[in-house]
């Protein structure tokens, strides 16, 4: 089953109405958060929260994930243990750079004898996770890792590296091609990283374009000004859908299961069209159910 993942905003975990905000914003997913946007001295407080606001419910058919400090941390383990009895969709792992960042995750969650629904999304942050992403792709495919998918950290990438943040991503988009192709490769989800100037409606219109033509699956986002135009981008429009109806239509006919390309209005598809398309209607199905 396909989930739509076009829209996940990190909301703070230490700030109790965006919390409450979280649970009617048109998004697809909300990423609650307790390291970039939680300081020092509240992250109990804040972990308190978050554990009080998943167990109260009410996010209808939003992906709840918690964002937990990183490994070389003092919190995360009170961070895990903590999403382990939450029990939200995901945990998202900030900074891996390794095997065995993962498996560290995963022989934690197993002892706290979390849901084998509860998923976990690396993000690709460091210098060594853009050098590993391959292998740490390949750990999605072994007997009880929860890896989901990666979602991209590109402030602190450029940090990291020196990479210059500049308009159109040029100097990165090597970098996030070679995520991009590791993640689909193995099975994985690949979310884009946020845009932070929101003040800048018309350079995330083109980045989430951008995103989306990359084969990102979709992007997450630091303001719910974002959210609309974040959608908008990675919803298959009316055209693309038709058309998918008509290829998979095609393909289904009689006179056409035998064959590996066919003619429709004048020009050749090939089956590999026809497995693009069953995916673009599942998306659209998707999300035209969850309104």
């Amino acid at each position: 089953m396909i989930r739509p993942r076009r829209s996940l905003l990190f909301m703070p975990g230490s700030n109790p109405r965006a919390l409450d905000k979280a649970r009617s914003l048109p998004v697809d997913g909300v990423i609650l958060d307790l390291e970039d946007a939680v300081a020092p001295e509240a992250k109990d407080t804040a972990r308190d929260l978050i554990g009080r606001t998943i167990a109260a419910g009410g996010f209808g058919s939003r992906e709840v994930m918690i964002r937990i400090n990183g490994l070389d941390t003092p919190w995360w383990g009170d961070d895990l243990a903590m999403a382990a009895r939450a029990r939200p969709d995901g945990i998202v792992v900030p900074k891996v750079s390794s095997v065995a960042d993962l498996a560290q995750v995963a022989e934690r969650l197993a002892a706290a004898e979390a849901p084998g629904t509860l998923k976990v999304w690396a993000m690709i942050e460091t210098a060594l996770a853009l050098l590993h992403v391959e292998a740490l792709s390949a750990t999605g495919q072994q007997a009880g890792s929860r890896l989901a998918g990666y979602i991209m950290g590109p402030n602190d990438i450029a940090r990291e590296t020196r990479i210059r943040m500049v308009p159109g991503r040029g100097p990165m988009l090597p970098f996030y091609t070679t995520c991009v192709l590791a993640a689909h490769a193995y099975g994985l989800e690949i979310l884009d990283g946020p845009f932070s100037d929101f003040s800048d409606a018309a350079g995330f219109s083109a980045e989430c374009a951008q995103s989306r033509d990359m084969g990102f699956d979709g992007k997450t986002l630091i303001h719910p000004s974002q959210i609309e135009a974040c959608n908008a981008a990675f919803t298959p429009p009316p055209h693309e859908v038709a058309q998918a109806r008509a290829i998979v239509a095609a393909f289904e006919r009689p006179e056409n299961a035998g064959r590996g390309a066919i003619q429709l209005d004048g020009r050749m598809v090939e089956r590999l069209h026809a497995e693009i398309a069953r995916r673009t209607l599942a998306i659209a199905d998707a999300i035209e159910g969850k309104k």
